[in-house]
């Protein structure tokens, strides 16, 4: 049942994560007075900035703020200060330590080539008009979390891709939710042909479909899923893969709206929800006002609908919709740069295009 306060954690990160975080945080005060809702912000340190202070890119005090909150707000992490991997302590270390303590095994991209910037790819607008899908990515197994090593003196090398039938299941069953919302269609992306985690994707993967018998379905090998991601994304709805082919699909993905600065996401779990955009800390713009803000404002759409709010959420994607429409953009966005507003700016028109009475 939605609620009328919610409590949100902040978390602005590093480079200009707080300057779109603030951004997002209008959009959520415009929020509050449209759809008479409260929202108890709780601002937190991670990455480099909390390093900094306490020594750790995830203190105590802030895991605690997010493990009570109904919803975590995140803005960037990294920092070249920490670039070294042989440093103890590293920024990301902080991303993925909370990912884990909130249990977040299943991360969403959704990706949409939007009419108004279709030129701004380097696909043809054929390929990609009308491209609206959504990528379910499992986030807390596969190779990445494998035993890995060395043998024979350095010179053999091995990681392993392991999955346990649970970690599937959960998984394809926030898909198949999804899609029921969407269009009505799951795609499992594999390498079934080669791969035995694969062909235990496929197993899981079509018993649970028998209790989702309304949605279609399909299977497509990952290379040949790379292919048609250019080629033919709008065929595709709801994607849903491992962790590795989850991260090579999804950034391959991105070139479809043609900017990272457009790009949500969110990592879900049981009990918890973070939500920020796909893009970097992009350290050198820090401070400048000319980071987009776009990415950070639609995962604090996708932070609604996960709250309850969908018709708030549906708002706000219209609202950025309508800036963009209206080439209210920054400079990641315009091939004359000359006409590039400030982050700042294109928060503020968001804002105002909220405000807009609907007929």
């Amino acid at each position: 049942m939605k609620k009328s306060t919610y409590n949100i954690a902040v978390l602005p990160g590093d480079g200009i994560g707080p300057e779109v975080i603030a951004e997002a945080v209008k959009v959520l005060k415009s929020v509050e007075e449209s759809h008479q809702v409260t929202f108890n912000l709780q601002y937190a340190d991670l990455g480099a900035l909390a390093i900094d202070k306490t020594g750790h890119a995830l203190p105590e005090e802030t895991l605690k703020i997010c493990k009570e909150a109904d919803a975590v707000l995140l803005g960037a992490i990294g920092d070249p200060r920490y670039d070294d991997p042989s440093l103890a302590v590293r920024p990301e270390q902080g991303l993925l330590a909370i990912r884990k303590a909130l249990g977040l095994y299943c991360n969403v991209r959704p990706v949409k080539a939007y009419n108004a910037l279709l030129g701004l790819s380097p696909l043809k607008e054929s390929y990609i008009k009308g491209a609206d899908l959504v990528i379910y990515r499992e986030l807390t197994g596969g190779i990445y979390f494998g035993e890995q090593g060395r043998k024979e003196d350095g010179n053999y090398a091995y990681d392993i891709c392991g999955y346990h039938k649970n970690e599937i299941d959960r998984i394809l069953r926030l898909a198949f939710q999804a899609a029921r919302l969407r269009r009505n269609k799951v795609t499992l992306v594999d390498k079934a042909n080669v791969l035995e985690s694969s062909r235990l994707w496929r197993e899981v993967f079509n018993e649970v479909k028998t209790e989702f018998k309304d949605v279609e379905t399909n299977y497509v090998l990952v290379d040949n899923a790379a292919m048609q991601m250019i080629l033919n994304p709008v065929e595709f709805d709801v994607i849903v893969t491992s962790n590795i082919f989850g991260d090579i699909i999804s950034d391959e993905a991105s070139v479809i709206c043609g900017s990272l600065g457009l790009l949500p996401s969110a990592s879900i779990g049981e009990e918890h929800g973070l939500f920020e955009p796909v893009h970097g800390s992009y350290p050198s713009a820090a401070g400048k006002d000319i980071a987009n803000p776009l990415a950070t404002i639609l995962s604090a759409a996708m932070m609604l609908r996960y709250l309850g709010m969908s018709h708030a959420a549906s708002d706000v994607e219209a609202a950025v919709a309508t800036c963009m429409e209206r080439y209210c953009l920054t400079e990641d966005l315009c091939l004359d740069k000359s006409t590039a507003k400030a982050c700042s700016v294109v928060g503020d028109a968001v804002v105002d295009a909220l405000l807009i009475p609907t007929v």
